[in-house]
């Protein structure tokens, strides 16, 4: 059984809705600010990275970095992810988008350090993202066409993130995000994760 070291509401929230989406057999470890599990362990000691989220394999290997865990998931479970296509390659376009761009430029509301002129162009930097995002969606039900895939939960983080920083998105996310919160495995999630 693979072990998912997360945060509540961090972008592990993301792989946290994939396992269960996939259906793959995992168990959650939540993982504190201070770098403690919640069983008492030094996260340092299983992934010296530091970052969350860490995904322990069932051989007791770690894997890091999301992109990573979500497409491992995707493939064990041959699931979230077209095994070809153009669809494969927009769904890790995408993914990588939100790896890379957005998380990045959300990081100067996570840090008390960081100056009103960080945030401000931070801020100025997503709204564009977000509106990129919202012309790729379309008025489709999802970012890659018609199935969900390992882009969608990871777009619901960003979103909630744009809506606890009081950052402005177009409408069409709005009612992505509430769609998404509808479904089973994001629901249940939200809920395991203590963010209903």
């Amino acid at each position: 059984m693979m072990i998912l070291y997360y945060h509540p509401g961090g972008c592990s929230l993301a792989d946290h809705i994939v396992l269960i989406e996939t259906g793959l057999p995992y168990r959650l470890v939540k993982v504190e600010r201070g770098k403690r599990t919640e069983d008492g362990r030094d996260f340092m000691t299983i992934n010296p990275k530091g970052f969350i989220p860490a995904l322990e394999l069932d051989d007791g290997s770690v894997l890091t970095e999301n992109l990573a865990i979500l497409v491992y998931i995707a493939h064990q479970a041959g699931a979230l992810l077209p095994s070809d296509g153009l669809g494969r390659w927009r769904a890790l376009e995408a993914t990588s988008f939100m790896t890379t761009e957005f998380h990045g430029n959300f990081r100067p509301f996570f840090h008390a350090d960081a100056t009103q002129a960080e945030r401000d162009k931070a801020r100025k930097l997503l709204v564009k993202h977000f509106a990129t995002i919202a012309g790729q969606l379309g008025d489709r039900p999802f970012l890659v066409g018609d199935r969900m895939t390992i882009a969608d939960p990871y777009l619901v983080v960003m979103l909630m993130w744009a809506e606890k920083n009081e950052i402005e998105v177009p409408k069409r996310l709005n009612d992505y995000l509430a769609h998404m919160k509808t479904i089973p495995s994001v629901a249940r999630a939200l809920t395991d994760e203590g963010l209903v």
